[in-house]
């Protein structure tokens, strides 16, 4: 009976860690780190800082995404384990011609990743006001058990770029 104890218990710490894996992993995406600045100074231990990534969408060619986060200093961010708080901010730019790799949902994750060891992570997601034709980005971070209202909305407005003719209208690309 005990060795099935320790079985289950080794397989069930197998399940998580292969849980955790794919919850941690970001989307299609990858990001740029652009620049860090330091905010608090730790004798000791790494500074706290703002931290500025650079993001490109992986299905809107045309369009980059730049957020800045807090990362946390001291010993627990020196290892990597310190639950880093939810202020995110986001602007998204036209930079190029737009075009539509394939059709997309709303709310569909541009970028996502971990904002603590187990139970906090930042995503930026995507939709399109079909109205206006304007790509809206949402960038929140979310914990496991009670949320956080901390977010961040960016638009991009589909305008034609050089001499393409017509942009091209987000809403015949949404599923």
């Amino acid at each position: 009976m005990r060795a099935h104890g320790i079985m289950f218990i080794r397989a069930l710490a197998a399940a998580a860690v292969v849980a955790w894996a794919g919850w941690a992993a970001p989307a299609s995406a990858q990001e740029d780190l652009i620049f860090k600045k330091s905010t608090v100074w730790k004798m000791l231990t790494p500074d706290d800082k703002l931290a500025v990534y650079g993001v490109d969408d992986p299905i809107v060619e045309g369009v980059a995404c730049h957020y800045t986060v807090p990362e946390k200093g001291g010993v627990s961010g020196m290892f990597g384990v310190a639950e880093e708080v939810s202020e995110i901010s986001l602007a998204c730019r036209q930079i190029g011609p737009i075009r539509f790799k394939e059709k997309f949902e709303q709310g569909d994750v541009v970028f996502r990743e971990r904002r603590s060891l187990i139970w906090k992570k930042m995503q930026i997601v995507r939709g399109c006001d079909t109205k206006r034709n304007v790509l809206v980005y949402l960038v929140y971070s979310d914990k496991l058990i009670d949320g956080s209202p901390q977010n961040s909305t960016s638009t991009v407005p589909i305008m034609p770029w050089g001499g393409t003719g017509d942009a091209p209208k987000c809403a015949e690309w949404v599923r």
